[in-house]
């Protein structure tokens, strides 16, 4: 059956239909309340004991029940490390433990491994992870999200005679875990979104979808474009009917 409008009519839902619609819209406004509060909550008391179980006594101090003590503790604690290495005594005793730990045959291996990752991410002058590409994995057709996590270098950029990235392309929905991909640069497609708006991306499932700045500023271009070209056409049709006019008096 249809409407007047030659339309079929909109069926509406009953009452429980508006009670669905509005779970729903409470659980999406709620959730991701909830879990960021939860998960915050969680970090902040995992820090706590880890804090009161390094730190002799703290355990039995007044303030030591109140949340986030063992968090500001523990970021005094590393800044006061950080002053302390800085000078030549801290300089001295880093190395000591430097040179105890490498002549461990496991413990060197991993202490190696994550100090040197440690530098090349918080290093300021490093650009790991702050470039979104897309590359065509597991097979041609296919494209993944990845993170360039540096220019390839070593052994495998003088095997490989060509200009490589290195490209790390995180898992769904837990973007620590991925692969180490070695692609030319010609065949990555560098883009224009935030590392944030792609984890975001990855995780959700493609649910969560960037905005696309590229197109915004291309339709802006064309509509600051169009402007003048209409003007222009106004002042075209203006003269012309003034001209018309002027010919009919003439």
């Amino acid at each position: 059956m249809l409407n007047n409008d030659g339309k079929p009519p909109v069926k509406r839902g009953g009452i429980f239909g508006r009670l669905r619609s509005w779970f729903f819209t409470g659980l999406l406004v709620t959730a991701p309340v909830l879990l960021t509060v939860y998960i915050t909550w969680a970090a902040i008391k995992l820090i706590d004991g880890q804090v009161a179980g390094l730190l002799p006594g703290f355990s039995e101090l007044r303030f030591a029940n109140v949340p986030g003590v063992g968090l500001v503790i523990g970021v005094v604690l590393i800044t006061v490390i950080g002053a302390l290495a800085a000078g030549f005594l801290g300089r001295w005793i880093i190395r000591l433990g430097e040179s105890i730990l490498n002549r461990m045959p496991v413990v060197r291996s991993i202490y190696g491994a994550t100090k040197q990752i440690l530098e090349t991410v918080i290093s300021t002058q490093s650009d790991a992870f702050r470039e979104v590409v897309l590359v065509e994995y597991p097979r041609k057709g296919l494209w993944v999200i990845g993170f360039v996590t540096g220019g390839t270098k070593g052994e495998v950029a003088r095997r490989i005679d060509i200009d490589m990235v290195n490209v790390f392309v995180p898992t769904t929905p837990n973007p620590t875990s991925g692969f180490l991909l070695f692609c030319p640069r010609k065949d990555v497609i560098f883009m224009e979104m935030s590392v944030e708006e792609a984890v975001k991306l990855v995780v959700s499932g493609g649910i969560v979808t960037p905005p696309d700045r590229t197109a915004k500023t291309v339709a802006r271009k064309g509509t600051a474009r169009k402007a003048p070209a209409k003007k222009a056409a106004k002042k075209v049709a203006k003269k012309s009917a003034g001209a018309g006019r002027a010919s009919k008096k003439a």
